[in-house]
């Protein structure tokens, strides 16, 4: 079998394709696939890391401003629209796939819709509790459309094509118990542990915040914390702490680091994650079934951010703080009520894990094979 995959614009778009090649790959050893994305988005680096081969469309977003930056940017990207389909065609005809699958990003436009115009068989997933731009322009011509929670379904024209599978979680998130993860990380003392990050570059507002957090949370509450502070945060939030007079060197049971590049010991092991809602991280949740306190970035398109969120709130699983409302005191006193109130907390996991799907890869692969099969 010969497979496209193409994405791009987020980590967010690209690990869920990473991992459906690879289940592929796994299952069906004699798989060729090939991964197609912008040139200069942050998919190529992504990929090419991964192992996996990459080609490029020229195609661009479209800002919404009318800077004349902003416009001459809006005009190459018109200018590549148009170009764009002819590229994705003639990647088409070369690899000759039996299937395409796209997994979001403006970069999966032209290659999914140059697929179904050839009769190839042709595959979406949407991660977003609400469908992007791309989506909704590829729904009337993808044969099926793949999202994470049945409350989605509402959101597409075409609930007949629309397919429940959950988003993909990488295995090595389920390697451990909670129990083992704790004391990998050398917190197994019955203190709960709080995880708390922004995203990768970090909200310097946010960040800003967590400091006031860290330090009250120094004078008065028990439980281990690592707090990710994003490349930009991290000075900001150390030069915060030193102004405070905190002392990060003598806190044993808090930590702030720039990146967790352990992530998957970390949220395994966490008692409560502090977070945005960002697809990967609200799939994340959900299939560990960990309790959450969530502020939705208020500087997404669309509010994506505000209605993943808002999926978890709904049902019991997580508490949503609009950035407004989520000051230092507020956070940290929700925080310590909620790890206070052992029934609240188990209930609220009970309630993530029934909303997630450890067996999403599986439901995927299911869904794409089918495709091809029929």
């Amino acid at each position: 079998m010969r497979v496209i995959f193409t994405c791009g614009g987020t980590a967010g778009h690209v690990n869920p394709a990473l991992a459906l090649a690879g289940l592929i790959r796994e299952r069906q050893p004699g798989t060729e696939v090939l991964f197609v994305g912008a040139n200069r988005g942050i998919e190529r680096r992504l990929i090419e890391q991964a192992g996996c081969p990459f080609e490029a469309v020229e195609i661009s977003s479209f800002h919404r401003s009318l800077k004349p930056k902003e416009l001459r940017h809006n005009l190459t990207s018109l200018v590549n629209y148009f170009r764009a389909p002819g590229e994705a065609k003639k990647i088409l005809r070369r690899f000759g796939p039996d299937l395409v699958v796209g997994t979001g990003g403006y970069a999966s436009y032209p290659m999914v819709r140059a697929a179904a115009a050839e009769g190839v068989p042709t595959a979406v997933h949407e991660s977003n509790a609400i469908p992007g731009l791309t989506t909704k322009l590829l729904e009337p011509h993808a044969d099926v459309i793949m999202v994470g929670f049945e409350a989605c379904r509402q959101n597409y024209r075409r609930p007949d094509k629309v397919q429940v599978t959950g988003t993909p979680v990488r295995e090595e998130f389920f390697a451990l118990t909670r129990e083992q993860a704790k004391a990998r990380l050398g917190m197994d003392d019955g203190k709960p542990l709080v995880i708390s990050f922004w995203g990768s570059l970090g909200a310097s507002e946010m960040n800003r915040r967590m400091a006031e957090f860290i330090a009250l949370e120094t004078k008065r509450s028990r439980f281990h914390h690592v707090h990710a502070a994003g490349a930009y945060g991290h000075p900001l939030i150390a030069e915060e702490l030193r102004r405070r007079g905190i002392d990060m060197s003598r806190e044993l049971m808090v930590e702030v680091r720039e990146y967790i590049y352990d992530m998957a010991v970390l949220m395994r092991a966490a008692d409560l994650v502090i977070c945005r809602a960002g697809a990967s991280t609200i799939s994340e949740l959900t299939a560990l079934g960990t309790a959450a306190i969530i502020v939705p970035s208020p500087n997404v398109t669309n509010h994506h951010q505000e209605r993943n969120a808002q999926v978890l709130a709904d049902h019991g699983a997580a508490l949503m703080l609009m950035e407004e409302e989520a000051s230092a005191e507020r956070m940290l006193q929700e925080a310590e009520a909620i790890l206070a109130d052992d029934a609240r907390r188990r209930g609220m996991e009970e309630n993530m894990t029934a909303l997630g799907f450890r067996d999403a890869n599986e439901r995927i692969y299911q869904t794409v094979v089918g495709l091809v099969r029929n």
